[in-house]
């Protein structure tokens, strides 16, 4: 199980994160997996904390999965959840304009972009349920 934050600021840009992990570079929206015990509301504010230094609410529901997707990483079959979310405190993070624009090198590294929700491109994103999404999000503009 797997939770996501779409984080749209008041310039009608979503939040996405560019990341290298697992010996590949993808593109996905703020979140991650849950830890065992975890609620889906709390792993989500969690991994926004993890990962943008940032307190969260989360809005509304957006979409769950509803079509059987793969794990990339390994045999087992992967449901999202993915959340309207807004910040409640200001977003500090470096952001970034390019794809793939990490700071320092290692094993595993992530940026951050702000993308005009109309410019959201489904080819930047790898994994079949985000790509549901970039075009559920398109198709609300």
């Amino acid at each position: 199980m797997r939770v996501y934050g779409l984080l749209i600021n008041d310039k009608n840009e979503v939040l996405i994160s560019d990341e290298q992990e697992y010996g590949m570079q993808f593109t996905k929206f703020p979140g991650g997996g849950l830890e065992a015990g975890e609620g889906l509301i709390d792993g989500l504010k969690r991994e926004f904390v993890e990962e943008c230094n940032l307190s969260i609410e989360v809005t509304s529901h957006f979409y769950t999965t509803d079509f059987f997707v793969k794990s990339a990483f390994n045999d087992s079959q992967v449901i999202s959840i993915y959340y309207i979310v807004k910040n409640l405190e200001p977003v500090n993070l470096k952001i970034k304009t390019k794809v793939f624009d990490f700071d320092g090198e290692g094993d595993v590294l992530q940026a951050f972009r702000w993308v005009k929700l109309e410019e959201l491109k489904l080819e930047e994103f790898p994994f079949p349920t985000d790509q549901h999404v970039v075009k559920l999000l398109l198709n609300n503009i």
